[in-house]
This record gives C-alpha cells, structure tokens and sequence, in this order.
C-alpha cells in the first residue's frame, strides 16, 4: 500500500499534475472497506507535501466542469519517459486520468531528486492516524515490559500469501484444494510449479523452519518474539512447534485486550499497521517471506539509523530444510550460518534488486568521512524480491488531475541537515519550509 501511495506522489509530480487522494481498493481477499482517511492522517499527508505536488481529498471542478476520469493502466516500473510520454497525452487531452491497479508502476531506478522525493512521501507525509499511532505505541511498551530486547518476526503464512506463492506446504490433498481454491481470485495468475518455486527461494518459510532458522543463529529459547501476522494458515496447528522453540510468544491478541482491538480488528490494513510500529520498534527484525511490508521495514530501519534485519536466505535454506533429517544440529546449524553470510542484517549490506530502492532508500541517506555507505556494485547479491495484508491482487487507483495552475518544479537543489554526530540526511529543498512541518526534515544517519 505505502509503496503505491509514494510512487503516486511521485508520478504526480513527473506529471505536473493534481493528486486526488488515493482509493483503497476493497474488493480484495481481504474486503477491507478501510478509506486512506481510516489508515493515514490525511490533512497531514497533504500538508506536508504541499510544496512539492498539490493534493486535494477529492475531484474539483476544472474551467467549471466535472470530468468523468479516463481510465488507464500503464506497464509496470514505467519511467519517467514512460510517463511522459504515455500518461501526459491523456491527462492534456482528458483532463483527468485515473490510473488503476497501480502497484510497482513506477521504475526504482529515478533520478536523485525524484528518489527523495519519495522518501519525503514514504517516511514523512505518511503517518498514520492517532488511534493507531497510540495503540502502537502500547503494544510496544507492553513488549519491552517483558523483556528489554525484543524480535520482531514478520510471518507471512496467512492462505492468501501462501496461494499467491504457488508453493506447496506439505499439506497433502486439503492444502491443495483449498490454495487452488483462493488461486482463482487471480485471474491472470500463472501456473507454478511448486517445485520450482522452492528450488529459486520464493516460498516463505513455514513457522516451524523459521523457528529452526532463528535457534540456528543462535537465538535461545529465552528470547521474547513478536509475531506480527494475520490468521495463520493451519491455526495453532501450524504455530506449536515455533512457539515450542520460543515459548515467550507474543502478539497483538496476547498483548492487548479484545475491546482494545475492536476499533481495528475488522481491518486486516489497520492490524497491519499496528503489526509495523511495533516491528519497527523491534532491535531485529526477521522476515520468512519477500513481500512489500518486509521491504518497507527494512528500508524504514536503515533510513532512521540502522537496525538489523534478517531475511532468510531461501534460495540456498531450502536445500538445507529438505535434508535436515540427515543432518546433526551442529551441521546443520553450521550450515544455516553459511548460507546467511550477507544476510545477517548488517549496516553495509545492500539489497540489489526489483525492490531495492525500497529495502535500502540510500539515495535519501548522506554519507561523512568516517561512515561510507558500500555501493550496490560492491554488495553481495540478493534473493529478496511492499506493508500489505492485502497487496496481492490489490488495486490501488491513482487519479491525476490536469493542475489549474502550472507549477514550477524546482529540486535542483539539496539541503542537509546535521545532527548532533554530525550525520546527515539530503532531501529536496522545498521553496520554503512550512511551520506546520515541524521546521524541517529529520536526520538520517548513514549507516555505521
């Protein structure tokens, strides 16, 4: 959700054009009837980036008429050409354009300054509501009433990711039916093979090869885990033998009260949001899948000063997992920490890739003579391939309106600003800085 919403800003700002708020789409698995309104605090989001692309919550009028939107669908990770030339012809010549099913439309490689603007988008203009930022931030003070350090393990494992992933999880005939079931919501999702898919790393590790994972880096039975998930495929079934490996479990059903819960249970984006505050919070986080929540943790993490993040290293585990039974503990544990060199969450490990902008916003991160960011031509290649319960098959619908006024863009030129370490974060100089913005960007270290 939050990638499409950042690269709408973005497109709007290609296209000198007025974003109308985004629609959420709730015809997905899910059916979450969430407003963006609902998730994110709108007149903030607005506000902030009132400098750089004008916003309005709905359709105005243009020359005193009401345009019908233009319906569209442009090809994914479309550039800047690509908008200019395929987008701007329709938003001149039908004054409003609405741009459905828009996930990953937006190329990752940007220039600099299109880059930052999307961090401004994605780590300041976002923010969620109250309701949620406070619920959030109890569950956090509930876990580190249990223990000071905590992880926090994003598990994908609900039956709509493992649908999507077309793998199999030894689940015999049932598993089957049920996952080809839910696979027809997809109409244009291709046949997988289930083999295949394992064999490449793009299945999500089950609870239980996840808790074997985590104990095979050495994390003990005495660590305290936050699971942020939805409805676990299996049930408690499936979760025993990770919570049999790391007993102090814990998660928002055991944290809070129902009543506290009501306000967002029946809203798989609210529970997602509450899920993030509270992993982000986390001194690691771990991931068992490659989905955009994962990678905007990731890229939140490095951006606000590094915190590690685990991303299980399917490609090479899943050979392991299939042979454990022939192993020692010790072999294969050895072997786990093996296959997890460049994994491990360390400051100078980059994510090349489809999502890297996403994963390692390094564009928006300053660099200063004693803590240099490697490059990603130095670092070690990536399996890892957005924050959305509901993001596969979602669609989130951008409309683009023709500006009234033709507004000057102008980011030529950066600004950074220190801390007290003397770091720095570079972001795009607005013409002037808002008073409501707080006077000014926060800093971002590189990572040390």
């Amino acid at each position: 959700m939050t990638i499409k919403i950042t690269d709408a800003v973005v497109a709007a700002y290609i296209l000198n054009s007025t974003l109308v708020v985004p629609k959420l789409d709730s015809r997905s698995y899910w059916k979450d009837q969430s407003n963006f309104s609902d998730i994110f605090d709108v007149d903030w989001f607005i506000s902030y980036l009132s400098k750089d692309v004008n916003i309005v919550k709905k359709l105005s009028m243009i020359d005193g008429k009401f345009f019908t939107p233009y319906r569209t669908r442009i090809p994914r990770k479309c550039d800047l050409e690509c908008y200019e030339s395929r987008v701007l012809p329709l938003l001149e010549k039908k004054k409003v354009v609405l741009l459905t099913k828009y996930d990953y439309r937006l190329s990752n490689n940007l220039d600099m300054d299109l880059q930052k603007l999307r961090c401004r988008a994605n780590y300041h203009a976002l923010r969620y509501t109250d309701p949620i930022r406070e619920m959030g931030k109890r569950l956090v003070e509930r876990m580190r009433m249990k223990s000071d350090r905590y992880i926090a393990l994003h598990l994908r494992y609900e039956a709509d990711m493992l649908a999507f992933s077309g793998c199999y999880f030894g689940g015999g005939d049932r598993e089957r039916r049920e996952l080809e079931q839910i696979r027809t919501q997809w109409e244009t999702l291709p046949k997988r093979d289930p083999d295949t898919e394992r064999r490449v790393g793009r299945c999500p590790l089950t609870p239980e090869e996840v808790g074997l994972f985590l104990r095979a880096l050495g994390y003990g039975e005495d660590v305290h885990i936050y699971v942020a998930s939805g409805e676990v495929y299996g049930g408690e079934d499936a979760l025993l033998p990770l919570k049999e490996l790391f007993p102090n479990f814990h998660s928002k059903d055991s944290l809070a009260t129902k009543e506290e819960l009501a306000p967002f249970a029946s809203y798989s984006s609210h529970m997602a949001a509450l899920d993030f505050i509270v992993s982000n919070e986390s001194n690691v986080f771990v991931t068992n899948n490659n989905g955009n929540m994962a990678k905007m943790l990731t890229g939140t993490r490095r951006y606000y000063g590094y915190r590690p993040t685990i991303r299980p290293n399917s490609k090479k585990l899943y050979r392991l997992f299939l042979d454990r039974g022939n192993l020692t503990w010790e072999e294969f544990a050895s072997q786990v920490r093996t296959h997890q060199i460049g994994f491990t969450g360390r400051p100078n490990e980059s994510t090349p890739g489809d999502g890297q902008f996403h994963e390692d916003p390094t564009a928006c991160i300053c660099e200063d003579s004693n803590n240099q960011i490697q490059s990603h031509n130095q670092s070690e290649p990536s399996n890892h391939t957005a924050q959305e319960r509901h993001s596969h098959g979602s669609k989130l619908e951008i409309i683009a309106q023709e500006q009234l006024t033709n507004k000057a863009h102008n980011v030529s030129s950066t600004q950074c600003n220190r801390n007290q370490n003397g770091t720095r974060a570079e972001l795009p100089v607005r013409n002037s800085f808002n008073a409501g913005h707080g006077g000014g960007e926060e800093c971002h270290p590189a990572n040390s």
